[in-house]
């Protein structure tokens, strides 16, 4: 909270990089857990990407050369490491994907703390509430009103009650923001906002989930005693916060 509201710009980036180091870790040591070698070459091309957009993500030349270069990496990996056959599919796409899904979009909340003027912190903050207060939502309304289930296959806690509890919160969470600490976005933009973004990271949680099942493993870390992984945290803000970073470009706010 304090790199987030006081400290500088670069200082809130330098917390959102390690963060987006330790939940590359994870991914990687879900989908390569045999291969260390290849796991850095993914925690390394995840910074890389993290880097590159924050600092020169204005510029075209460089998006361009992330769309071809981390992929082509990706794909490469795979041919130098070989390993087990079955599971090259696997680590390939998770080579080409994985950056660009931990560095490249958890990055869009440094950017948001940076791009949106004064307001970025607040921006910020909104998101958090928009991933914790879905999560609470979601949770309490899965508890005592969920009977049938979301989508089983994939989370089997997960029910449609929680669902709809999950988008609850999300918005009481954009509400509280537009009446308490972020008066400058309109009722009408953040309804709609927070809607989207609760239900976005709902299924940001269960793509994580179908990665978790996938490949055998219940938590992706330990890091959180209890609450499992960072990737297991913040795999619901990591799609939020490209989706507010979005709104803000699109509406123009910070510039």
């Amino acid at each position: 909270m304090w790199l987030l509201f006081r400290g500088p710009t670069w200082g809130f980036f330098i917390l959102v990089l390690i963060a987006a180091a330790i939940s590359a870790d994870e991914l990687f040591r879900m989908t390569h857990p045999d291969d260390g070698v290849a796991r850095a070459v993914g925690i390394v091309s995840t910074l890389a990407v993290a880097t590159s957009l924050y600092v020169w993500g204005s510029d075209p030349r460089v998006l361009l050369t992330l769309l071809f270069v981390v992929p082509l990496v990706g794909l490469m990996v795979p041919l130098w490491r070989l390993g087990e056959i079955p599971t090259a599919a696997l680590r390939t796409f998770a080579g080409v994907a994985g950056p660009l899904y931990v560095g490249g979009m958890l990055t869009a909340l440094a950017m948001l703390r940076r791009d949106a003027g004064g307001d970025g912190p607040s921006y910020v903050f909104m998101c958090l509430t928009f991933a914790w207060l879905a999560d609470t939502g979601g949770y309490f309304f899965g508890r005592f009103l969920g009977k049938r289930k979301l989508y089983e296959a994939v989370s089997p806690k997960k029910t449609r009650a929680g669902f709809v509890g999950a988008l609850l919160g999300a918005l009481l969470g954009g509400v509280l923001g537009h009446f308490f600490y972020l008066r400058s976005i309109p009722l009408e933009h953040v309804v709609p906002l927070a809607l989207v973004a609760g239900a976005f990271g709902q299924c940001g949680d269960l793509v994580e989930s179908l990665l978790k099942r996938s490949t055998g493993i219940k938590d992706s870390g330990s890091i959180v005693p209890g609450h499992g992984g960072m990737l297991d945290r913040i795999d619901a803000l990591i799609v939020v916060s490209p989706i507010v970073y979005l709104y803000t470009l699109w509406v123009g706010v910070g510039r």
